[in-house]
This record gives structure tokens, sequence and C-alpha cells, in this order.
């Protein structure tokens, strides 16, 4: 969302002050009102993400204006690249792989079902809800560093002696996924591995949100940074 100034009324009350000092209180306001509007961001996203993680919240930032240009931006962060959907999030639509999962797709016999791994019931979670570091780890470095045919889980019953992650062979009888292989034989499912790209609705609002708290507080940061410039212009007089 971007946040210029665009008033003929306003600019022409701006005289009074030196064409530069004035840009430079324009967008003083306008760079405050950008912060108001990213807070706002990560407030929704409290609101409507279960237990956001700080990478989450902090996928935005704000561009500053300058005097030159009289504009501010709450962009995505450049850092962000591939690794986030907060667009998926605000507008909707099929979320992308994650690093996770095309590492996974790449290093996997998965039969085409490796679009996306979704957590099961069994999957120990952070305290963020995403799946714990320690076990993702020992999953992913257990299935990934075998040959397929190594990492395959048993097709009937009863299970291999070895225990750890594994993947079923494809075609057999547990469904496409990371299972674990208790110490005493018992087999639980921990990533499930689906074809299907995962699809968000709507979630964020952001933009709706963002244009009315750009029209509570511009005028608000107006008065207040143009009152801070007229003190200065008078002190070096």
């Amino acid at each position: 969302m971007n946040i210029s100034i665009d008033d003929a009324d306003l600019l022409r009350n701006l005289r009074q002050l030196a064409d530069k000092d004035a840009r430079h209180a324009a967008a003083w306001a306008l760079n405050d009102t950008a912060a108001d509007v990213l807070k706002h961001v990560q407030d929704r996203m409290d609101q409507v993400f279960d237990r956001p993680t700080r990478f989450t919240k902090r996928a935005f930032m704000v561009w500053r204006a300058k005097p030159a240009t009289l504009e501010a931006e709450v962009m995505e962060r450049p850092s962000v690249g591939r690794r986030h959907s907060p667009k998926a999030q605000e507008l909707g639509g099929q979320r992308g792989q994650t690093g996770l999962e095309r590492l996974m797709a790449s290093r996997l016999s998965a039969d085409g079902q490796m679009q996306a791994a979704v957590p099961t019931a069994g999957t120990r979670l952070d305290a963020y809800g995403n799946w714990a570091n320690a076990e993702r780890r020992q999953a992913v470095d257990a299935v990934t560093s075998a040959a397929p045919a190594q990492a395959a889980a048993p097709t009937g019953r009863r299970p291999r002696k070895r225990a750890g992650f594994v993947i079923p062979k494809p075609g057999s009888n547990p469904s496409p996924g990371i299972w674990m292989r208790a110490p005493d034989g018992s087999i639980s499912k921990v990533m499930h591995f689906t074809s299907v790209a995962p699809v968000y609705s709507e979630r964020l609002g952001f933009q709706d949100g963002a244009a009315e708290v750009y029209a509570a507080r511009l005028p608000e940061h107006l008065a207040r940074t143009f009152e801070r410039m007229v003190r200065r212009v008078s002190e070096r007089a």
C-alpha cells in the first residue's frame, strides 16, 4: 500500500513554509503514519493467526518517505521472498511450496504426492504451533539422506526393527508422508504428503484496515510535524 499526499488545498497551505521545510515535515508525517499502518498489520496478525512467529510478524516493513517523493510504503520485506505467504493470506489463493517442501520434493520418491506437507495429530509442535525443530531436523535428515528403497516404510503389519523416521514406498499400504517408528515397533504418522497445494481464504484484511488507519492518523501527524517544523524555522531566524 502506498501512502502519498495528493491534496491541493493542503499543499497551498504549506506555502507559508519554505518548500523544503514543508516537504520535510510532510515526510515525517507520512513515515509516522506508515509506522501506524505497520503496527495495525502486526496487530491483525495476532488476531487472525494462531500464535504467529516473529518471522511472520516481521514480514512487512516501512519504506520511508523522502522530501523529494512524499511517498511511504508498507511493503513485504525483500528477505521474505518465497519463504512466506502474506499475499495469499491477504488476497486468498494457492500457497506456494515452503523451503522444506521443495527440499523433500526434490529428494524423496513420493510418487507425485509431494506438493505440500501437512502436520498430523501426531506431529510434535513448538510454542507457535509449527513442527518442532528437533523432530523436524531428525525426520528430514533421516528420510532425505537415504535412498528411496532404504527409506521405505513396511507394506505389511510387521514393522522393521530399525527405529527412526521413514516414508512409505509408492503404492504401499501406509499413506504418503513421514512416519515415525517407536522403539517398541509401533508406527505413527507425523507429516502428511499431498499433491494439492493449500488454498487460503482472505484472512488478514490488510488493505481495508490500512486505509482506515491512514485516514485517521495522517492529519494528526501532519499537524504535529508542521508545528515542529515551524518551531524549528523560528529558532533558526
